[in-house]
């Protein structure tokens, strides 16, 4: 696979950065990345992954706009409420950057669905509001064998990483947060509120942590850094990384399954 001549122009200024250079060009362009949630999270890194030319984008939420949402979910306007978040957001992508294939999944992922949605995935983009989805997606993940990109906020506390729980000596998700939160429940932005520009720094370290795996053997971007938990903190502001076990009693992706 190459890049097209006229496309060349569009990613000039990744493919002269030696650690992404032509090759990781090309890798980004022949990534399939499922984004599971177009919200505060999914809403920037879905749009900083389009700009990096990620070449399959599925775009999975059951939601619709509400107008309480334009005050961080910035690819939406005030004549999109009450639309489809998916549907809106693969209109986004497709005005954007004609070259880039694009899907819309507008249901809940549970059971019944999640391994086919996320089958074929080269990477799995997680900013989902509730742990229940979060936790089903980790352990579909590990089953197929699909790195993920976990990202979520709580007020001025970010929190990002990758996992990849398929591997052997690799923790999941599940490894991090246990069983105790495999609920549909959890804080929302109502009842908590939610910097907007917070949430989009979330989400564009996100998509930035996402490109490190996609890159991974293709360019020298650097390791995906598997198992790390990024503690963003806005007050402060600063960010720490602290490694997470995996847990052999891990129902998700060790011996408890």
């Amino acid at each position: 696979m190459t890049i097209a001549p006229e496309r060349i122009g569009r990613f000039a200024r990744h493919i002269v950065l030696p650690e992404v250079g032509g090759a990781g060009q090309v890798a980004l362009e022949a990534a399939h990345v499922v984004l599971v949630g177009c919200g505060g999270i999914g809403s920037p890194s879905l749009q900083y992954l389009a700009a990096a030319g990620i070449g399959r984008l599925t775009l999975v939420d059951d939601d619709v706009i509400d107008v309480s949402n334009l005050q961080r979910q910035t690819i939406y306007t005030p004549s999109d409420v009450g639309r489809p978040k998916a549907e809106t957001a693969a209109e986004w992508v497709r005005r954007f950057d004609l070259g880039l294939k694009v899907e819309p999944v507008v249901a809940r992922l549970g059971d019944h669905n999640a391994h086919e949605v996320l089958s074929g995935a080269d990477l799995v983009l997680d900013g989902c509001d509730n742990f229940a989805t979060r936790l089903l997606v980790s352990d579909t993940c590990v089953k197929l064998g699909v790195p993920l990109t976990t990202a979520a906020i709580g007020r001025f506390q970010g929190q990002v990483a990758n996992f990849a729980g398929h591997l052997p000596d690799q923790a999941c998700y599940r490894c991090f947060v246990g069983d105790a939160f495999d609920a549909v429940d959890c804080d929302t932005c109502a009842a908590d509120g939610v910097l907007g520009a917070m949430v989009g720094m979330v989400g564009t370290f996100a998509a930035l942590h996402a490109m490190r795996v996609l890159l991974a053997g293709h360019a020298a971007f650097g390791e995906p850094q598997f198992g790390t938990l990024h503690l963003i903190d806005g007050l402060a502001p600063s960010m720490r990384g602290l490694k997470i076990a995996k847990d052999p009693a891990c129902k998700g992706c060790g011996g408890g399954h």
